[in-house]
């Protein structure tokens, strides 16, 4: 795997939080899929790891490990010490997708049919359970760590993976009872529950414990990223929306067809008009996938000024993080990679 020390303090360093995901995605993800199994049976690769492995090749970005590596970096650690606990994060991002996109009925992921139709519905929850099952187990068993350290990465995992179960069961919740009286303080509380703990915060947080950081400097990345976290996730609402080649990859607008309750969308439900308040929620419950349909669902976020208030809102958060990071994190390499990182979070739309 990349040497990030040696790397992030070189004179070839990555120019920008774009740039380093660029370059050691690849490595990361070949690091990552090391750790999962083979079966003890040829048909357990048939039908279990080898979709697994294939479905983690076309992994994405790995911009969870990355920040976890940095972290660790930025705290004055070895990030060598943190690959088992990268490692778990991602393998619990790929088993929250499979049971994401099963939950949504969705059909793309990554630009490639979701798992559960190519591999039937049984198998690919199955595929999913192992996702889950790697979170602990693979720090467990890491040689590299003490016990003590084990502890609290483990206990990190064990309340990212609740916090996570939490958030989409509002999520799934609101659309099944066809909920349209969630507020933006609403949103928020689900989409920092659903995903900034595990794509922003706790990756920090356990880069921090693992590289031997400070409790003070531990809740200040973990307070990144969920700030960060948070704005991603709003930016990743507004790329399903508005988006264009990046979104298009997780099924362009399938939000509005699994009425979904976004920033945007519980924004306009609060400041239409009734007769559009009205059509919107028409809308977003047809589970339509009529491109006129859906352009009038943005047209109506658009006129509420929900989209704006979205981006500027994912905007917002980042700079107000990026102030405090800077304030409570010594100046290094790996800090400003993390400092990029926001302003990658919240860019994403070109």
């Amino acid at each position: 795997m990349i040497n990030f020390k040696e790397l992030l303090e070189s004179e070839d360093m990555p120019k920008s939080f774009e740039d380093y995901l660029e370059r050691c995605a690849d490595s990361v993800g070949d690091a990552v899929n090391t750790f999962i199994p083979k079966g003890s049976h040829p048909d357990m690769d048939r039908y279990l790891y080898g979709p697994v492995l294939r479905y983690s090749r076309n992994g994405g970005k790995r911009h969870r490990p990355l920040i976890c590596f940095a972290a660790c970096l930025a705290v004055g650690g070895d990030p060598d010490r943190a690959l088992s606990a990268a490692a778990a994060i991602e393998h619990f991002h790929t088993a929250a997708l499979i049971h994401d996109d099963i939950a949504d009925g969705a059909e793309v992921r990554r630009g490639e049919p979701c798992i559960h139709l190519t591999e039937g519905l049984g198998l690919s929850i199955i595929m999913g359970d192992l996702g889950l099952q790697l979170v602990n187990g693979t720090v467990a068993k890491d040689p590299g760590l003490d016990e003590h350290t084990k502890l609290r990465v483990l206990s990190e995992l064990i309340d990212m993976t609740r916090r996570t179960i939490e958030g989409q069961a509002l999520d799934i919740g609101w659309a099944r009872d066809g909920r349209y009286d969630i507020s933006p303080e609403d949103y928020l509380i689900m989409a920092t529950h659903k995903t900034a703990h595990y794509s922003g915060a706790v990756p920090l947080a356990i880069g921090a414990i693992i590289g031997g950081g400070t409790e003070t400097q531990i809740e200040c990345l973990r307070n990144y990223g969920l700030d960060t976290g948070l704005a991603f996730q709003i930016q990743d609402d507004l790329l399903n929306l508005v988006g264009k080649a990046e979104a298009t990859k997780k099924g362009f607008r399938d939000d509005i067809t699994e009425g979904k309750r976004t920033l945007v969308v519980v924004h306009a439900l609060q400041n239409l008009g009734s007769d559009d308040r009205e059509r919107l929620v028409q809308i977003l419950s047809s589970h339509t996938k009529e491109a006129a349909d859906l352009d009038e669902a943005v047209d109506l976020m658009n006129k509420a000024g929900s989209i704006e208030y979205a981006r500027n809102y994912a905007a917002n958060l980042s700079s107000i993080a990026k102030n405090r990071l800077v304030d409570m994190i010594d100046p290094s390499p790996a800090r400003d990679m993390l400092i990029s990182m926001a302003d990658w979070f919240v860019s994403r739309l070109s």
